[in-house]
């Protein structure tokens, strides 16, 4: 049993399809397919139902899948433990869409002057699909906003921020310098849509005040959503540091009275996998950039 073909059933397994796999390993189908027969030969049983646009994992493939990727996740630790220096390596990183823009070009280059060789890797996905990378060994950091439903990765709050009201320049609340959350109410939305915790925190905290916001339009980008707002199609909620890096005269942003929408900005990672210095000085890196 070779690790490449551990490595090839894992990917097989993960994309549900032999093209689909062969493409993301760079590797002709053919050969792959000649892999996963040869593993399936050694063991004496199939580990992948073949279907006919799919395949499925055997009982013997559900028991592989957990095995080989613990194998798999072993071995990297291990390399990286021996040849951990504190200063070169991998770092693999990820953020959701509404903070990687925003927050991470700033740490991405003052880590990279502090540590020229270290290789900096950045995924940008929502929630779900971060966490269960983050599990999986697949990234080793995850920056995301909370709350975080995984129970086993470590969490630690970097920072809170404040989530601004966005108008067009000639909405009636762009006259107004201070804002209240029932002055709101009678208008639409524009908000991302429900795979972006951003639309949680906003619509959760104006629940809590008895106010349900009605969303006229939903898109899967922050950009898109101010986009929509200077075309009047509706308010909506941003983050302060998307507001920092808007220089458009097209907005008006304004902070409510009293208490305040905010977001908690954290960062997660698997303590049961090895953590390097490199690591480390990476999450030093997130604590002091805020």
């Amino acid at each position: 049993m070779e690790i490449d073909q551990l490595r090839y059933f894992l990917k097989v397994a993960e994309r549900g399809s032999f093209t689909r796999a062969a493409e993301d390993l760079l590797i002709s189908q053919p050969a792959l397919s000649r892999s996963i027969q040869k593993l399936e030969e050694e063991l004496g049983q199939p580990v992948l139902e073949r279907k006919t646009r799919s395949v499925a994992l055997t009982d013997a493939g559900v028991l592989l899948q957990s095995r080989a990727q613990q194998i798999l996740t072993l071995i990297e630790d291990t390399k990286a433990e021996i040849t951990d220096d504190g200063e070169s390596g991998r770092v693999r990183v990820g953020a959701i869409p509404t903070i990687a823009p925003f927050y991470l070009p700033e740490v991405l280059q003052k880590f990279s002057q502090a540590h020229p060789q270290a290789n900096l890797i950045v995924q940008e996905n929502t929630t779900d699909s971060l966490i269960k990378s983050c599990t999986q060994g697949e990234i080793d950091l995850a920056i995301l906003a909370l709350p975080i439903p995984a129970k086993y990765l470590e969490v630690e709050v970097l920072f809170e921020e404040e989530l601004l009201l966005v108008v067009p320049p000639d909405h009636a609340l762009a006259k107004k310098a201070k804002v209240r959350l029932s002055d709101v109410e009678p208008y639409p939305f524009v908000l991302l849509d429900e795979a972006h915790c951003l639309t949680d925190n906003i619509v959760s905290f104006c629940r809590q005040r008895s106010f349900q916001p009605v969303a006229v339009e939903r898109t899967s980008q922050l950009a898109m959503v101010q986009e929509l707002v200077s075309l009047s199609h509706g308010v909506s909620m941003v983050p302060a540091m998307a507001r920092r890096l808007d220089h458009s005269d097209r907005r008006v942003y304004r902070s409510f009275t009293g208490t305040k929408p905010t977001r908690k900005i954290a960062v997660a990672w698997n303590p049961y996998r090895f953590q390097s210095r490199l690591i480390e000085s990476f999450r030093e890196q997130l604590r002091s950039s805020h």
